[in-house]
């Protein structure tokens, strides 16, 4: 399980930076030409190409992020999630406490933390009709619980634990070596609690290479 999502997380990892180094890279630099040409060329032209270029900068790095989380490992998981949760609330009340002492994790765990929240508010927008959702992060002397909730309409875990939304959250949890629980109510809301051991780590499990 462990390997699997490793290697998975590794193919993304170089599709992300591929999408986010290079055709990123090609991209600001035919803008900033765009942007040093003859002021006397047609300036609609220019207009058109300048707006397709932002696009297509924003639709690189939104794909390189959607893959994975490059810059993760230097801005660090508590920001990132800052800016999920920045970018959320344009949809949904959205609402993130982290305890002040957090310690960061390795970049295996962090990435798997960040991939269980981005899945579970995905499926929050999608599906519960939630207006409201809580994220909460906080670091103890044996383990770290993150809990995220919402008060949309729930699910029967039973009727729907073979999904693939449920399947990717819960195969995260278990490669971290870490414990879970949902707590539902039907028209109430939907809670999933997670432990992760501080001891939790594994062999190479610093780095994703």
């Amino acid at each position: 399980m462990l390997e699997n999502i490793k290697a998975q997380e590794e193919e993304r990892k170089r599709i992300a930076v591929m999408i986010h180094d290079d055709i990123g890279n090609r991209l600001n630099i035919i803008s900033l030409w765009l942007n040093n040409l003859d002021t006397r060329g047609d300036e609609l032209i220019k207009k058109n190409i300048s707006g397709q270029m932002s696009a297509l900068i924003d639709s690189a790095r939104s794909i390189s992020h959607s893959l994975y989380p490059v810059n993760l490992e230097s801005v660090g998981l508590v920001l990132y999630i800052e800016e999920l949760v920045a970018n959320l609330s344009q949809r949904i009340n959205i609402s993130l406490n982290v305890s002040p002492k957090y310690r960061k994790k390795s970049i295996f765990v962090e990435v798997q933390l960040y991939r269980i929240i981005q899945e579970f508010t995905t499926n929050v927008l999608k599906h519960s009709q939630a207006t409201k959702v809580w994220i909460y992060i906080k670091d103890y002397p044996g383990n770290m619980a993150v809990v995220i909730s919402d008060n949309g309409q729930s699910f029967d875990y039973e009727a729907v634990k073979k999904g693939m939304g449920i399947k990717n959250i819960e195969s995260r949890i278990k490669s971290m070596n870490a414990t879970h629980k949902w707590k539902n109510i039907l028209n109430k809301g939907s809670r999933l609690i997670i432990l992760i051991p501080a001891n939790n780590e594994f062999p190479n499990q610093n780095s994703i290479n």
